[in-house]
């Protein structure tokens, strides 16, 4: 399937005007979701780039909007997450933001440390404006400062733990540990907005990401989950060396596709193939 691609400046954000790349489907209609989604980087870059995530969610019939989250403030929290929940803000008034209408969904959606950032505006947004947000999406979310599980053990063999390490050394340096920063250190998380986890077996941050979803479960948010085998290519999607070629896109696509419709009110017409 087609998908547009298109540079735009989101000039009403409260932070002032942010750069952002907007992926749409070519076969997006009336009610087409509206999904924010923050790049990865370990919470090191700035800047917007090609996304084959964005990308791969557009294809199902989404507008996904990737800004440039980093640039306006910088990237040590709770600066990235506070760009971050304002474009929520901005977006979730729909009409006014040019992107999909008032049927549409708001999702936010992040690989990586943009995982973090999306997992954390979810937080926030249940805190403060918690009718706005109808999903998240957390695509191997970089949670766990402390890098103590046993996956994160792959870390070195794709050569991410020195920058993982760097990045949340750089992150955290603003000083203390907010759970926006680290959701999985928060100690009450009932009440956010339903959530698609994705991972792989073979992923260095697969069981932070688990873990976090089997809280989300325990405190009743709604979970739809999925594991890709090993050897897809998965750890490219964050800038992990691999030997594998990425086939994990259709993958995105189809669990993107199905969680919307568990989480819409009325039928929706996604494309997943």
């Amino acid at each position: 399937m087609t998908v547009q691609v298109k540079d735009m400046l989101l000039e009403k954000v409260a932070i002032g005007p942010v750069s952002a790349r907007v992926y749409q489907g070519a076969e997006y209609g009336k009610g087409s979701p509206i999904v924010l989604f923050f790049h990865g980087g370990a919470f090191l870059e700035s800047g917007v780039k090609d996304s084959l995530v964005a990308e791969s969610i557009a294809s199902a019939g989404a507008i996904v909007v990737v800004p440039d989250y980093n640039a306006p403030l910088g990237n040590v929290f709770p600066k990235p997450l506070e760009v971050g929940f304002s474009i929520f803000s901005y977006l979730a008034n729909k009409r006014a933001s040019g992107l999909g209408d008032r049927n549409s969904l708001l999702l936010v959606a992040g690989e990586e440390a943009g995982g973090n950032i999306a997992a954390g505006v979810a937080l926030k947004a249940r805190d403060h404006y918690a009718e706005a947000l109808d999903g998240q999406i957390l695509i191997s979310p970089l949670l766990d400062p402390f890098m103590g599980t046993a996956s994160i053990r792959k870390a070195d063999g794709i050569g991410m733990r020195q920058r993982w390490t760097a990045g949340w050394s750089h992150y955290l340096s603003g000083g203390g540990c907010h759970p926006y920063a680290a959701p999985c250190l928060c100690s009450r998380i009932s009440g956010v907005a339903p959530a698609l986890v994705l991972t792989a077996e073979d992923d260095p941050l697969r069981d932070e990401t688990l873990g976090y979803a089997d809280r989300l479960k325990q405190a009743d948010v709604k979970v739809r989950q999925h594991v890709l085998p090993a050897g897809t290519g998965w750890p490219s999607i964050y800038g992990g060396q691999s030997e594998k070629v990425s086939k994990w896109q259709h993958s995105v696509s189809e669990q993107f596709g199905s969680f919307v419709q568990t989480i819409s009110v009325r039928p929706i017409a996604l494309k997943t193939n």
